[in-house]
């Protein structure tokens, strides 16, 4: 695998802001430090569950750099650099990198439809501005956009885009990725219900927000998978996969910051118009995660 940095699990911190909606970097440095104490294969800040998109340009650096100064090396780091315009985009990747970003995930993201020669010259522009690896990521809910098999094949055709993140949630996707683009190629799965699935059709690694509520039975997951145990990485995986749903369903933000509320960590405040969940929804969580804790227990 040349130029590709990242295998196993990879965690999404959640963004927190303090009650003026400013970034809580103390807090957010707390929670950083507790994914890489953790276990966490790896970091990546500024994805859709630390609200990239609601974030502007010095918030934006202020958390690049938090990460960097609190992982200090420990893992590898994938800064989320995404932006409307290829020149944002641009500067970000060139700022993640700087700041000592091991690479940068990059989505497409579009108002008015990209076709796909407009995507591959985004893609290439960004790279030939930094030396750092990209992962294209691939999520038509969030970014506007699927992009097809074939047009990951012409994004890998770029140097230094040596990953592929695929969240369309389709299993059936994520074979074929493999069939077409070879055993070789480094794609990692970013839809949390089918972390099981992803890894038996060759994920190499599985990028998700969980490890902050659950890393042991995360990092249990792959290790089954690394032995080759399909009955234990079954076992382990239903012991997750209701908060896996939840988590989705009720989106990323809301549920991380309410679970670490609930853990006891903090999970800070929202930016409009993002809002918490409701106390039933909580309730619901609460449910969920006591129920994983018995069952780990007695196990």
């Amino acid at each position: 695998m040349n130029n590709v940095p990242f295998k196993g699990v990879i965690a999404y911190p959640i963004t927190p802001f303090d009650d003026n909606e400013q970034i809580d970097i103390p807090l957010f440095k707390k929670q950083v430090e507790l994914l890489v104490a953790t276990g966490a294969h790896g970091i990546a800040p500024l994805g859709s569950t630390g609200v990239m998109p609601y974030l502007n340009d010095t918030d934006k650096e202020a958390i690049t750099e938090a990460t960097m100064q609190q992982v200090a090396g420990r893992v590898p780091t994938l800064v989320g650099v995404s932006n409307l315009t290829t020149e944002r985009t641009v500067y970000h990747a060139k700022f993640a990198e700087k700041a000592g970003a091991t690479a940068v995930m990059i989505i497409p993201m579009s108002y008015w439809k990209l076709t796909d020669d407009e995507i591959v010259k985004h893609y290439d522009t960004v790279a030939s501005k930094i030396a750092i690896p990209i992962m294209a990521y691939n999520n038509p809910a969030t970014g506007g956009v699927d992009m097809s098999p074939a047009l990951l094949k012409r994004l890998l055709e770029i140097p230094n885009v040596t990953m592929i993140k695929e969240s369309t949630g389709d299993i059936q996707r994520m074979h074929y990725l493999r069939k077409e683009l070879g055993e070789e190629v480094a794609f990692f799965n970013g839809s949390n219900p089918l972390a099981l699935a992803a890894f038996s059709a060759g994920a190499r690694g599985w990028c998700t927000a969980a490890p902050n509520l659950i890393p042991e039975l995360n990092l249990a997951l792959y290790a089954a998978i690394q032995e080759n145990n399909l009955e234990k990485a079954r076992n382990v995986f239903y012991k997750q996969v209701n908060l896996l749903k939840f988590i989705v369903a009720k989106g990323l933000p809301r549920s991380i910051k309410a679970g670490l509320d609930l853990l006891g960590v903090g999970g800070g405040g929202f930016k409009s118009p993002i809002q918490p969940l409701s106390q039933n929804e909580i309730a619901e969580l609460d449910c969920i995660l006591s129920a994983i804790e018995n069952e780990v227990y007695q196990s």
